[in-house]
């Protein structure tokens, strides 16, 4: 039996909705995007941004490509009023972007904050006042008719105060939101959102945004997206409404929760880079535009250098990137797991360009948001055969035969085993050097000659056997062929060769040869060899000596 005092919470009611349209949409262009960063996260930041931070991150919001930016809170304080000024005095708003400012439904703040707008061309004036029963109840002891006139009472305010500014061509849209809507009755939310319209009247040429936020998120996502589809299905002036999402992530589905919200309905999303926001956090819009991109849909926003936005928000915000946040974190194109490492190099060296990405386990290719590909493998104790060539591949140019894989695959394995930590490239590549290509014991080339006649290749190979110098000699119908009679002549392994391939190693004058060559000594087990050299005969030879040294101390 729990211990767990589940009588102490109520399950959140769902809505009437039985003919729900959502479950049956598809997302196929992009919300409108605002982005609240420079207000709700910076505020819930343990140290708030500089001027000057705030500053480089507004330009950097406008390179990636919003048009709406919430820059603050002028009338709470001095500091985000002078923000506000500075963007507007010192020209630094593109004329194509709005800048949206927040204000709760008081008239002193009205005032002020319009005094920190004045002179900007494109702004979007943000008024907001709590709705909901426990709002209502416990903290301002007001009933329904109180709250719904402190909101008329305020956009009728604001839109007095702000037509001075219409009157000389600047534009100001009224966004309202009731606060803690999620938590607010259906059929109040509408009632306010209906009564704060009926004041402001919007027209086709500026809309009202209707701001419908998860202030904070109790209920499931799908139930979210019932509210926002009824909502949407009774709002009398639908078509002059632009009903915007605004979700916190207090169960951790605020993603779920917006993505369904946009399937019913919604024309905007407001959110933060990465998800910073008070308590558990804003909607991460980085996550919701690109997971758009991953099904075909231009997301607006170009998160082509996601290292760069990823360092500018660290620095200014001081936090971090978890390492499993989607695309952004440091692990999400890395794979530990041998079969998944496998998968990843199969599928990837399919791709064809110019056709559908269908790389497995990787949505997104890790270049269209300047990833580097060179993070995608890393190799553990856990790791795979296909992990492994692929480091050896991408990095030092060894393309292995596939047999070749399961041989050296366990090799590092042990390794990993043994030091007990993740393994570099360069570890692999020490590994595969000493295994294959630094063998010199019991059998070392030291030169290797050939002569032609007749077809028939006749070779001298200078050796060291167990520390003694010694030269054979046979002959076949070509160099590797006569080297494989020399050996068995002299006694020193008995063998069948079976498999051999060899590729350049870089280009130009100092390429060199890799050969890989696989024997079959009587009684043993298969092994591979692997030589290089600037000549592809003595890296074939050389080859040979590898495989039987790995047969003589196996």
């Amino acid at each position: 039996m729990s211990a767990f005092p589940a009588s102490k919470y109520r399950p959140f009611p769902p809505i009437d909705l039985p003919d729900r349209q959502w479950p049956s949409r598809t997302q196929t262009t992009a919300p409108i995007w605002c982005s609240v960063d420079l207000r709700d996260g910076n505020q819930a930041l343990a140290q708030p941004m500089s001027v000057v931070e705030k500053l480089e991150f507004f330009d950097m919001l406008v390179r990636i490509g919003f048009k709406q930016i919430e820059v603050g809170f002028p009338s709470a304080s001095q500091i985000e009023f002078d923000f506000c000024r500075r963007l507007i005095d010192e020209n630094r708003i593109p004329d194509d972007v709005s800048i949206q400012i927040l204000c709760q439904c008081r008239a002193d703040l009205i005032k002020r904050s319009c005094e920190a707008i004045a002179g900007a061309k494109n702004v979007i004036f943000h008024l907001y006042n709590s709705t909901s029963p426990a709002q209502r109840n416990y903290v301002f002891g007001a009933d329904r008719p109180a709250i719904k006139k402190i909101a008329t009472d305020a956009v009728a305010l604001m839109k007095a105060e702000t037509a001075p500014l219409v009157a000389a061509g600047h534009r100001i849209v009224l966004e309202y939101s009731p606060e803690s809507f999620t938590s607010t009755e259906m059929d109040f939310a509408l009632e306010i959102c209906e009564a704060v319209t009926d004041v402001w009247q919007p027209t086709a040429d500026n809309k009202v945004i209707l701001n419908l936020p998860a202030t904070v998120e109790y209920a499931t996502p799908n139930i979210h997206a019932d509210q926002i589809e009824w909502m949407c299905r009774h709002l009398t002036r639908r078509d002059l409404t632009i009903v915007s999402l605004h979700t916190h992530n207090d169960r951790g589905t605020g993603i779920a929760a917006t993505e369904l919200g946009l399937l019913a309905g919604a024309d905007r999303v407001e959110g933060t880079l990465f998800g910073n926001g008070e308590r558990t956090g804003n909607l991460d819009i980085v996550t919701v535009a690109l997971n758009l991109q991953t099904q075909g849909v231009d997301p607006k926003l170009d998160f082509s250098d996601l290292n760069e936005i990823r360092e500018i928000y660290e620095r200014t915000t001081r936090m971090d990137v978890p390492p499993r946040s989607p695309y952004a974190g440091d692990l999400v194109f890395t794979a530990f797991s041998g079969s998944h490492q496998d998968a990843i190099k199969k599928s990837w060296d399919k791709q064809i360009a110019g056709e559908p990405w269908d790389v497995l386990y990787i949505p997104i290719d890790p270049a269209d948001i300047g990833r580097d590909y060179k993070a995608i493998i890393r190799i553990n104790s856990q790791s795979g055969k296909g992990g492994v060539a692929y480091i050896l591949e991408n990095e030092y140019g060894f393309t292995l035969p596939k047999a070749m894989h399961r041989e050296f695959g366990p090799v590092v394995n042990r390794l990993a085993d043994t030091k007990g930590t993740e393994l570099s490239a360069a570890d692999i590549l020490e590994a595969f050097q000493a295994e294959y290509l630094d063998r010199k014991q019991p059998i070392e080339v030291v030169d290797f000659r050939t002569t032609e006649k007749d077809k028939v290749v006749t070779c001298e190979a200078d050796l060291v056997i167990n520390g003694t110098g010694r030269t054979l000699t046979g002959q076949g119908n070509g160099p590797i062929n006569a080297f494989v009679t020399a050996v068995r002549e002299a006694e020193l392994l008995e063998f069948e060769f079976l498999n051999y391939t060899e590729h350049s190693l870089g280009i130009g004058a100092r390429a060199q040869a890799v050969s890989y060559i696989q024997i079959q000594p009587i009684n043993g087990k298969p092994l591979y060899g692997a030589g290089i050299d600037t000549s592809i005969d003595i890296a074939s030879i050389k080859a040979v000596a590898s495989a039987m040294n790995r047969a003589l101390l196996d």
